[in-house]
């Protein structure tokens, strides 16, 4: 992404961003997130033409999502982050591999809220859209990561569900 900034706004988008990873790292609680999502709501529209908030606005809302899949105020997040994704898309300096991460992020977390429901519906377009992100740019290691996070859950899903076959399958059931 190829955009400047003020010094000053760089050291915000730098202090919310430590505060952020610093909240994972101790795990706070839901009211700690989103206050830190108003945080970077607010950045966001102070700088309305760049994309460096609305991307980390974005990224964040899907950690807090990811993280929190049934809290209430979780569907809220995930509207404005698909917002802030449709708005980015339209934006002229927007990295599409980052798109392409953020909406395979987004589908991952529908699939976690439901993998029942959404499983089947969003698969292959979460793969779809990490593979196009990494084609777009080998280097993007936030979307090689959240492919690698997404395979390994989804092979752990499955594998639970194998044993359950497996012993219906030897009781003849099946």
């Amino acid at each position: 992404m190829t955009f400047q900034i003020s010094k000053q706004f760089a050291a915000i988008i730098v202090f919310v961003f430590i505060s952020v990873v610093n909240s994972h790292a101790q795990q706070t609680n839901t009211d700690g997130m989103l206050n830190q999502l108003a945080q970077l709501k607010r950045i966001e529209a102070m700088q309305p033409d760049s994309i460096g908030p609305k991307y980390q606005l974005a990224l964040q809302s899907l950690n807090f999502a990811v993280m929190n899949p049934h809290a209430p105020q979780t569907e809220n997040v995930l509207a404005q982050a698909e917002q802030t994704i449709s708005g980015m898309e339209k934006m002229k300096g927007a990295n599409p591999s980052d798109l392409c991460t953020l909406k395979g992020f987004l589908l991952m977390v529908r699939i976690v809220q439901n993998p029942a429901q959404n499983g089947q519906r969003y698969y292959i377009d979460v793969m779809q859209n990490f593979e196009k992100a990494l084609k777009l740019n080998p280097d993007n290691a936030l979307a090689k990561q959240l492919q690698e996070k997404f395979q390994e859950g989804m092979k752990q899903a499955t594998s639970n569900l194998q044993p359950h076959v497996l012993s219906d399958k030897e009781d003849g059931t099946r």
